[in-house]
Protein backbone atom coordinates (compact mmCIF):
# COMPACT_ATOMS: atom_id res chain seq x y z
CA UNK A 1 0.00 0.00 0.00
CA UNK A 2 2.80 2.46 0.82
CA UNK A 3 4.45 1.77 -2.54
CA UNK A 4 1.18 2.50 -4.33
CA UNK A 5 0.58 5.57 -2.16
CA UNK A 6 3.94 7.04 -3.17
CA UNK A 7 3.53 6.16 -6.85
CA UNK A 8 -0.09 6.90 -7.63
CA UNK A 9 -1.08 9.62 -5.15
CA UNK A 10 0.62 12.99 -5.57
CA UNK A 11 2.66 14.03 -2.54
CA UNK A 12 3.06 17.36 -0.76
CA UNK A 13 6.56 16.73 0.55
CA UNK A 14 9.53 14.38 0.24
CA UNK A 15 8.92 12.45 3.46
CA UNK A 16 5.24 11.88 4.33
CA UNK A 17 4.55 10.32 7.71
CA UNK A 18 2.84 7.39 5.92
CA UNK A 19 0.67 5.99 8.70
CA UNK A 20 -1.61 3.49 6.98
CA UNK A 21 -4.94 4.30 8.61
CA UNK A 22 -7.40 1.57 9.50
CA UNK A 23 -9.95 3.64 11.41
CA UNK A 24 -10.24 6.52 13.84
CA UNK A 25 -12.52 7.14 16.80
CA UNK A 26 -12.65 9.84 19.43
CA UNK A 27 -9.14 11.15 20.06
CA UNK A 28 -7.35 8.18 18.53
CA UNK A 29 -6.24 7.10 15.07
CA UNK A 30 -5.56 3.39 14.45
CA UNK A 31 -3.29 1.90 11.80
CA UNK A 32 -3.63 -1.41 9.99
CA UNK A 33 -1.33 -3.14 12.50
CA UNK A 34 -3.76 -2.19 15.32
CA UNK A 35 -1.43 0.44 16.79
CA UNK A 36 -3.30 3.44 18.19
CA UNK A 37 -2.14 7.04 18.13
CA UNK A 38 -3.30 9.77 20.50
CA UNK A 39 -4.19 12.62 18.17
CA UNK A 40 -2.83 16.05 19.17
CA UNK A 41 -3.29 17.38 15.61
CA UNK A 42 -6.95 16.74 14.70
CA UNK A 43 -6.26 16.69 10.98
CA UNK A 44 -4.60 20.12 11.34
CA UNK A 45 -7.44 21.67 13.36
CA UNK A 46 -10.19 20.08 11.25
CA UNK A 47 -11.64 17.32 13.46
CA UNK A 48 -13.33 19.64 15.93
CA UNK A 49 -15.37 16.90 17.61
CA UNK A 50 -12.79 14.18 17.21
CA UNK A 51 -13.02 11.20 14.88
CA UNK A 52 -16.27 9.50 13.90
CA UNK A 53 -18.38 11.59 16.26
CA UNK A 54 -21.74 9.80 16.40
CA UNK A 55 -23.82 12.91 15.73
CA UNK A 56 -21.79 13.82 12.65
CA UNK A 57 -21.83 10.24 11.38
CA UNK A 58 -25.59 10.07 11.88
CA UNK A 59 -26.15 13.38 10.08
CA UNK A 60 -23.96 12.35 7.15
CA UNK A 61 -25.56 8.91 6.78
CA UNK A 62 -29.09 10.27 7.04
CA UNK A 63 -28.50 12.98 4.45
CA UNK A 64 -26.61 10.68 2.07
CA UNK A 65 -29.55 8.29 2.13
CA UNK A 66 -31.93 11.14 1.29
CA UNK A 67 -30.03 12.96 -1.47
CA UNK A 68 -26.50 14.08 -2.25
CA UNK A 69 -25.50 16.47 -5.02
CA UNK A 70 -28.51 17.63 -7.07
CA UNK A 71 -27.54 21.02 -8.51
CA UNK A 72 -24.78 23.60 -8.58
CA UNK A 73 -24.64 26.09 -5.71
CA UNK A 74 -27.41 28.61 -5.18
CA UNK A 75 -30.16 27.22 -7.42
CA UNK A 76 -32.13 24.68 -5.40
CA UNK A 77 -33.32 25.05 -1.82
CA UNK A 78 -31.55 22.38 0.20
CA UNK A 79 -32.51 22.16 3.85
CA UNK A 80 -29.09 21.35 5.43
CA UNK A 81 -27.41 24.42 3.91
CA UNK A 82 -30.31 26.73 4.76
CA UNK A 83 -30.49 25.52 8.36
CA UNK A 84 -26.74 25.79 8.83
CA UNK A 85 -26.42 29.32 7.46
CA UNK A 86 -29.49 30.47 9.43
CA UNK A 87 -28.09 29.12 12.71
CA UNK A 88 -24.69 30.62 11.96
CA UNK A 89 -26.29 34.03 11.38
CA UNK A 90 -28.01 33.84 14.76
CA UNK A 91 -24.67 33.20 16.45
CA UNK A 92 -22.71 35.93 14.68
CA UNK A 93 -22.80 39.66 15.44
CA UNK A 94 -24.28 42.06 12.91
CA UNK A 95 -23.84 42.76 10.12
CA UNK A 96 -22.47 39.24 9.49
CA UNK A 97 -25.61 37.57 8.24
CA UNK A 98 -25.31 35.92 4.83
CA UNK A 99 -22.93 33.04 4.13
CA UNK A 100 -21.56 31.66 0.88
CA UNK A 101 -20.67 27.97 1.26
CA UNK A 102 -17.69 26.61 -0.65
CA UNK A 103 -15.42 23.56 -0.59
CA UNK A 104 -12.31 24.64 1.32
CA UNK A 105 -10.68 27.46 3.21
CA UNK A 106 -8.59 28.60 0.28
CA UNK A 107 -11.67 28.82 -1.94
CA UNK A 108 -13.36 30.91 0.74
CA UNK A 109 -10.37 33.27 0.71
CA UNK A 110 -10.68 33.59 -3.06
CA UNK A 111 -14.34 34.52 -2.70
CA UNK A 112 -13.61 37.05 0.03
CA UNK A 113 -10.93 38.70 -2.11
CA UNK A 114 -13.36 39.07 -4.99
CA UNK A 115 -16.11 40.39 -2.74
CA UNK A 116 -13.84 43.06 -1.24
CA UNK A 117 -12.84 44.27 -4.69
CA UNK A 118 -16.46 44.32 -5.85
CA UNK A 119 -17.77 46.09 -2.74
CA UNK A 120 -15.15 48.85 -2.75
CA UNK A 121 -14.41 49.23 -6.44
CA UNK A 122 -10.73 49.04 -5.55
CA UNK A 123 -8.06 46.49 -6.39
CA UNK A 124 -5.40 46.77 -3.66
CA UNK A 125 -5.19 44.07 -1.01
CA UNK A 126 -3.01 43.98 2.10
CA UNK A 127 -1.90 40.89 3.99
CA UNK A 128 0.60 40.23 6.77
CA UNK A 129 4.14 39.00 6.61
CA UNK A 130 4.31 35.27 7.40
CA UNK A 131 0.61 34.96 6.61
CA UNK A 132 -0.90 31.77 5.27
CA UNK A 133 -4.35 31.82 3.69
CA UNK A 134 -4.25 28.84 1.36
CA UNK A 135 -2.40 27.57 -1.67
CA UNK A 136 -4.42 28.45 -4.75
CA UNK A 137 -3.01 31.25 -6.91
CA UNK A 138 -5.00 34.08 -5.30
CA UNK A 139 -4.56 32.84 -1.75
CA UNK A 140 -0.88 32.17 -2.37
CA UNK A 141 -0.54 35.79 -3.52
CA UNK A 142 -1.46 36.76 0.05
CA UNK A 143 1.14 34.44 1.54
CA UNK A 144 3.75 36.49 3.36
CA UNK A 145 6.58 34.01 2.89
CA UNK A 146 8.51 34.34 -0.34
CA UNK A 147 10.34 30.95 -0.32
CA UNK A 148 6.98 29.19 -0.72
CA UNK A 149 5.87 31.55 -3.53
CA UNK A 150 8.85 32.17 -5.75
CA UNK A 151 8.48 29.03 -7.88
CA UNK A 152 4.93 30.03 -8.88
CA UNK A 153 5.32 33.68 -9.87
CA UNK A 154 3.88 35.74 -11.42
CA UNK A 155 1.06 35.87 -8.87
CA UNK A 156 -1.68 38.49 -8.41
CA UNK A 157 -0.58 42.13 -8.63
CA UNK A 158 -1.69 44.86 -6.25
CA UNK A 159 -0.87 43.04 -3.01
CA UNK A 160 1.34 44.52 -0.29
CA UNK A 161 2.33 43.34 3.17
CA UNK A 162 2.38 44.74 6.68
CA UNK A 163 3.92 43.30 9.82
CA UNK A 164 1.40 41.69 12.14
CA UNK A 165 1.02 43.65 15.42
CA UNK A 166 3.07 46.58 14.05
CA UNK A 167 0.84 49.63 14.42
CA UNK A 168 3.24 51.81 12.44
CA UNK A 169 2.34 49.80 9.33
CA UNK A 170 -1.33 50.70 9.56
CA UNK A 171 -0.74 53.83 7.49
CA UNK A 172 -0.01 51.55 4.55
CA UNK A 173 -3.77 51.00 4.49
CA UNK A 174 -4.98 53.76 2.17
CA UNK A 175 -7.85 54.88 -0.07
CA UNK A 176 -6.48 52.45 -2.69
CA UNK A 177 -7.00 49.45 -0.39
CA UNK A 178 -9.97 47.21 -1.05
CA UNK A 179 -9.36 44.94 1.90
CA UNK A 180 -6.97 43.99 4.64
CA UNK A 181 -6.87 40.24 5.06
CA UNK A 182 -5.47 38.97 8.36
CA UNK A 183 -5.54 35.74 10.32
CA UNK A 184 -7.17 36.42 13.68
CA UNK A 185 -4.32 34.36 15.14
CA UNK A 186 -1.43 33.83 12.75
CA UNK A 187 -1.15 30.09 12.16
CA UNK A 188 1.85 29.22 10.03
CA UNK A 189 3.90 31.93 11.70
CA UNK A 190 3.69 30.13 15.04
CA UNK A 191 0.24 30.93 16.52
CA UNK A 192 0.84 34.65 17.00
CA UNK A 193 -1.99 36.43 18.83
CA UNK A 194 -2.92 40.08 18.23
CA UNK A 195 -1.64 42.41 20.95
CA UNK A 196 -2.67 45.76 22.42
CA UNK A 197 -5.99 45.94 20.59
CA UNK A 198 -4.25 45.47 17.25
CA UNK A 199 -7.26 44.15 15.35
CA UNK A 200 -9.48 46.96 16.63
CA UNK A 201 -6.90 49.45 15.40
CA UNK A 202 -6.75 47.78 12.00
CA UNK A 203 -10.56 47.96 11.77
CA UNK A 204 -10.52 51.63 12.74
CA UNK A 205 -7.97 52.40 10.03
CA UNK A 206 -10.02 50.45 7.50
CA UNK A 207 -13.12 52.45 8.38
CA UNK A 208 -11.13 55.67 8.12
CA UNK A 209 -10.10 54.99 4.51
CA UNK A 210 -13.09 52.94 3.35
CA UNK A 211 -11.32 49.58 3.20
CA UNK A 212 -12.77 46.27 4.42
CA UNK A 213 -11.38 44.10 7.19
CA UNK A 214 -11.37 40.42 6.25
CA UNK A 215 -10.54 38.02 9.07
CA UNK A 216 -9.35 34.51 8.32
CA UNK A 217 -10.83 32.21 10.97
CA UNK A 218 -10.04 29.00 9.10
CA UNK A 219 -8.01 27.69 12.06
CA UNK A 220 -9.29 29.57 15.13
CA UNK A 221 -12.95 29.23 14.21
CA UNK A 222 -15.58 26.89 15.63
CA UNK A 223 -14.63 26.98 19.27
CA UNK A 224 -10.90 26.35 19.22
CA UNK A 225 -9.99 29.52 21.16
CA UNK A 226 -12.73 29.57 23.80
CA UNK A 227 -15.28 31.48 21.71
CA UNK A 228 -17.15 30.39 18.60
CA UNK A 229 -14.77 32.50 16.52
CA UNK A 230 -11.43 33.90 17.53
CA UNK A 231 -12.33 37.52 16.75
CA UNK A 232 -14.84 37.41 19.58
CA UNK A 233 -11.88 37.43 21.99
CA UNK A 234 -10.61 40.75 20.64
CA UNK A 235 -13.66 43.06 20.55
CA UNK A 236 -13.70 43.49 16.79
CA UNK A 237 -16.12 42.46 14.05
CA UNK A 238 -14.79 41.93 10.53
CA UNK A 239 -16.57 43.09 7.40
CA UNK A 240 -15.99 39.67 5.85
CA UNK A 241 -15.46 36.51 7.89
CA UNK A 242 -13.69 33.50 6.36
CA UNK A 243 -13.97 29.99 7.80
CA UNK A 244 -13.17 26.36 7.03
CA UNK A 245 -11.22 23.45 8.61
CA UNK A 246 -13.17 22.57 11.78
CA UNK A 247 -16.46 23.84 10.41
CA UNK A 248 -17.85 20.40 9.49
CA UNK A 249 -16.02 18.21 11.97
CA UNK A 250 -13.61 16.73 9.44
CA UNK A 251 -15.53 17.04 6.17
CA UNK A 252 -14.18 19.28 3.35
CA UNK A 253 -15.73 22.73 3.60
CA UNK A 254 -15.21 26.47 3.63
CA UNK A 255 -17.34 29.61 3.73
CA UNK A 256 -17.27 33.38 3.81
CA UNK A 257 -19.85 35.58 5.53
CA UNK A 258 -20.70 39.26 5.16
CA UNK A 259 -23.73 41.53 5.32
CA UNK A 260 -26.69 40.56 3.18
CA UNK A 261 -26.36 43.74 1.13
CA UNK A 262 -22.68 43.12 0.41
CA UNK A 263 -23.21 39.50 -0.53
CA UNK A 264 -25.90 40.44 -3.06
CA UNK A 265 -23.15 42.06 -5.14
CA UNK A 266 -22.12 38.59 -6.30
CA UNK A 267 -25.53 37.98 -7.84
CA UNK A 268 -25.48 40.34 -10.79
CA UNK A 269 -23.52 42.78 -12.96
CA UNK A 270 -22.24 40.22 -13.78
CA UNK A 271 -24.43 37.34 -12.76
CA UNK A 272 -22.65 34.47 -11.05
CA UNK A 273 -19.94 36.66 -9.60
CA UNK A 274 -18.79 33.63 -7.64
CA UNK A 275 -19.84 30.10 -8.52
CA UNK A 276 -19.08 26.59 -7.33
CA UNK A 277 -20.46 23.19 -8.26
CA UNK A 278 -20.16 21.42 -4.93
CA UNK A 279 -20.29 24.31 -2.45
CA UNK A 280 -23.14 23.86 0.01
CA UNK A 281 -23.16 20.11 -0.68
CA UNK A 282 -26.04 18.71 1.39
CA UNK A 283 -23.99 15.97 3.05
CA UNK A 284 -21.25 18.44 4.02
CA UNK A 285 -23.81 21.01 5.18
CA UNK A 286 -25.48 18.36 7.34
CA UNK A 287 -22.11 17.63 8.96
CA UNK A 288 -21.51 21.35 9.50
CA UNK A 289 -24.94 21.78 11.07
CA UNK A 290 -24.40 18.82 13.41
CA UNK A 291 -20.99 20.19 14.42
CA UNK A 292 -22.32 23.67 15.12
CA UNK A 293 -25.29 22.35 17.07
CA UNK A 294 -23.07 20.16 19.23
CA UNK A 295 -20.60 22.98 19.89
CA UNK A 296 -23.28 25.44 20.92
CA UNK A 297 -25.37 23.02 23.02
CA UNK A 298 -22.43 21.70 25.06
CA UNK A 299 -19.64 23.09 27.23
CA UNK A 300 -16.90 22.18 24.77
CA UNK A 301 -16.10 25.77 23.77
CA UNK A 302 -15.52 27.23 27.26
CA UNK A 303 -13.74 24.04 28.28
CA UNK A 304 -11.00 24.76 25.74
CA UNK A 305 -9.67 27.49 28.03
CA UNK A 306 -9.51 25.10 30.98
CA UNK A 307 -7.77 22.54 28.82
CA UNK A 308 -5.30 25.21 27.71
CA UNK A 309 -4.45 25.84 31.37
CA UNK A 310 -3.85 22.12 31.86
CA UNK A 311 -1.53 21.96 28.85
CA UNK A 312 0.43 24.97 30.09
CA UNK A 313 0.73 23.57 33.60
CA UNK A 314 2.03 20.22 32.35
CA UNK A 315 4.34 21.27 29.53
CA UNK A 316 7.16 22.66 31.64
CA UNK A 317 10.68 21.69 30.63
CA UNK A 318 14.00 23.53 30.12
CA UNK A 319 13.83 22.81 26.39
CA UNK A 320 10.39 24.44 26.10
CA UNK A 321 10.94 28.16 25.60
CA UNK A 322 7.29 29.11 25.52
CA UNK A 323 3.78 28.12 24.51
CA UNK A 324 1.95 30.36 22.06
CA UNK A 325 -1.69 30.50 21.14
CA UNK A 326 -5.04 30.31 22.86
CA UNK A 327 -7.45 27.56 23.87
CA UNK A 328 -6.67 24.41 21.93
CA UNK A 329 -4.71 26.24 19.25
CA UNK A 330 -1.29 25.96 20.87
CA UNK A 331 2.32 25.77 19.71
CA UNK A 332 5.24 24.57 21.82
CA UNK A 333 8.27 26.74 21.06
CA UNK A 334 11.60 24.91 21.32
CA UNK A 335 15.17 26.14 21.00
CA UNK A 336 16.14 24.05 17.98
CA UNK A 337 14.23 22.80 14.90
CA UNK A 338 15.94 19.42 15.33
CA UNK A 339 14.11 18.98 18.61
CA UNK A 340 10.87 19.68 16.78
CA UNK A 341 11.65 16.98 14.23
CA UNK A 342 12.56 14.57 17.03
CA UNK A 343 9.29 15.20 18.86
CA UNK A 344 7.14 14.72 15.77
CA UNK A 345 8.90 11.63 14.44
CA UNK A 346 9.66 9.88 17.73
CA UNK A 347 6.28 10.87 19.10
CA UNK A 348 4.66 8.97 16.25
CA UNK A 349 6.66 5.88 17.22
CA UNK A 350 5.39 6.25 20.80
CA UNK A 351 1.79 6.59 19.61
CA UNK A 352 1.45 10.38 19.82
CA UNK A 353 0.56 12.49 16.78
CA UNK A 354 2.23 15.92 16.64
CA UNK A 355 2.97 18.11 13.64
CA UNK A 356 4.99 21.04 12.34
CA UNK A 357 3.96 24.61 11.53
CA UNK A 358 4.58 26.10 8.11
CA UNK A 359 6.92 29.02 8.74
CA UNK A 360 8.13 28.59 12.32
CA UNK A 361 10.67 25.73 12.41
CA UNK A 362 10.97 25.84 16.21
CA UNK A 363 7.27 25.19 16.83
CA UNK A 364 5.29 21.98 17.43
CA UNK A 365 1.57 22.09 16.74
CA UNK A 366 -0.89 21.08 19.46
CA UNK A 367 -4.43 21.32 18.10
CA UNK A 368 -6.31 18.27 19.41
CA UNK A 369 -10.04 17.69 19.05
CA UNK A 370 -12.08 19.87 21.39
CA UNK A 371 -13.46 16.62 22.82
CA UNK A 372 -10.08 15.57 24.24
CA UNK A 373 -10.27 14.57 27.90
CA UNK A 374 -8.04 15.78 30.71
CA UNK A 375 -6.68 12.25 31.05
CA UNK A 376 -5.73 12.19 27.36
CA UNK A 377 -4.05 15.58 27.72
CA UNK A 378 -2.03 14.24 30.64
CA UNK A 379 -1.14 11.10 28.67
CA UNK A 380 0.14 13.09 25.69
CA UNK A 381 2.01 15.65 27.75
CA UNK A 382 3.74 12.89 29.69
CA UNK A 383 4.90 11.42 26.38
CA UNK A 384 6.21 14.82 25.24
CA UNK A 385 8.18 15.32 28.45
CA UNK A 386 9.61 11.80 28.19
CA UNK A 387 10.72 12.53 24.63
CA UNK A 388 12.39 15.76 25.70
CA UNK A 389 14.26 13.84 28.40
CA UNK A 390 15.33 11.34 25.75
CA UNK A 391 16.63 14.18 23.60
CA UNK A 392 18.53 15.59 26.54
CA UNK A 393 20.10 12.25 27.36
CA UNK A 394 21.18 11.71 23.74
CA UNK A 395 22.61 15.20 23.32
CA UNK A 396 24.62 15.72 26.49
CA UNK A 397 27.79 17.68 25.69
Amino acid sequence: MKKDFLKYQAQTGPAPLSIEVSHAKGTYVYDVSHKKYLDFVAGVSANTLGHSHPKIVEAVQKQAASYMHVMVYGEYIQKPAVEFTKLLAKLLPGPLETTYLVNSGTEAIEGAMKLAKRATGRSGLIAAKHAYHGNTQGSMSLMGFEPRKQAYRPLLPGISFIEYNNENDLYNITEDTAGVLLETIQGGAGFIEPKNGYLKKVKARCEEVGALLILDEIQPGFGRTGTLFGFMNYQVVPDILVMGKGMAGGMPVGAFTASHDMMTLLKEAPKMGHITTFGGHPVIAAAALATLQELTSSNLIPQTLEKEKLFRSLLVHPLIKGIRGKGLMLAIILEDPEIVNFLVLEGMKKGLLLFWLLFEPKAVRITPPLTISNEEIEEGCTAILELLEEWDSQNVN
